[in-house]
């Protein structure tokens, strides 16, 4: 304790949630030396914030422009954001989710959390790998499928989404005039849905 004490005098706990963009998990600031009291003490000053379960962010940062993103990546850094949440995120619908959809892979545990609500879905390892793209969210690293990927998986789940859903994400893809019919198919035969989308993508030539 005494050594961390030293550490921290010489580089302020302040200075240690600077180097890390702003937000540490708890684990990684006991790392870095900062102790569990100095780190209540700092929430209850004010200094940081509680974004989620064991995550802390200095509070003078700018809001966070995804919060619900953003934690369920921090706290889940295996899952993929998918379904109704990745098309929010790439402009592909107009319905607003009120729960973060992602999926596993087939042999991990289903995430969850009190808030926000999230929805797992385990698919199939080449399905799971397929497609992924890194974006950075206020400095922050989340998994989330392409929008060809998520065209695909929405016709996987269009049971569960609801054909109207499916068909407006497909036409708002369209409309974008980046209309890539090779990469939506690659992974229409990857998730095994070639048949079913092929004369959806074929009318919109």
């Amino acid at each position: 304790m005494e050594m961390k004490a030293i550490c921290l005098g010489m580089k302020s706990p302040v200075k240690i949630f600077h180097q890390h963009g702003g937000q540490l998990r708890m684990s990684e600031a006991l790392a870095a030396g900062i102790s569990r009291y100095m780190l209540y003490s700092m929430r209850d000053k004010g200094v940081i914030e509680q974004v989620s379960r064991g995550i802390y962010r200095l509070a003078d940062l700018p809001p966070i422009s995804n919060p619900d993103l953003v934690t369920v990546a921090l706290r889940f850094s295996n899952a993929v954001i998918c379904l109704t949440s990745a098309l929010a995120y790439h402009g592909l619908t107009t319905q607003i989710p009120h729960e973060v959809s992602v999926a596993v892979s087939r042999n991990s545990r289903l995430p969850s959390l009190d808030f926000p609500p999230v929805r797992a879905h385990k698919f199939a390892e080449a399905v799971f790998n397929a497609g992924v793209e890194a974006h950075q969210i206020d400095g922050v690293s989340v998994r989330i499928y392409s929008p060809e990927k998520t065209l695909a998986d929405g016709f996987k789940f269009r049971n569960k989404l609801g054909m109207d859903v499916v068909l407006e994400a497909l036409k708002l893809y369209k409309s974008r005039k980046k209309f890539n019919f090779n990469a939506v198919l690659k992974y229409a035969k990857i998730c095994r849905v070639e048949k079913v989308m092929k004369p959806y993508l074929e009318a919109m030539l």
